[in-house]
């Protein structure tokens, strides 16, 4: 029972999930500066609190879990190139929603 208290693999793999989402509706070489692009960022963004409110109806998410998910989201977008800045906004909003 405690074993299965480290089983992360699924939020693990839903982090990865969540972060290439993100890739493919705010590609890196989007315009930051205009405004369209915060209307679309917030649409995407609404967009993953909803996957992460269904993740959670099925998933009983602990601490461990929830780090493990957060970091999978942050290093699959720091790999993908978005400035670690944006990305340390980006989850601690996510880690908000958790």
């Amino acid at each position: 029972m405690l074993f299965g208290w480290f089983n992360a693999k699924e939020a693990h793999q839903f982090g990865a999930e969540l972060a290439h989402f993100f890739i493919l509706k705010m590609p890196l070489d989007t315009q930051r500066k205009d405004k369209k692009f915060a209307v679309k960022t917030q649409a995407t963004l609404d967009k993953i609190d909803q996957r992460v409110r269904q993740f959670q109806v099925t998933h009983k998410l602990n601490l461990y879990t929830r780090a493990k998910l957060a970091n999978n989201f942050k290093w699959t977008l720091k790999d993908a190139g978005y400035d670690m800045a944006y990305v340390e906004q980006l989850t601690e909003w996510l880690v908000k929603r958790l």
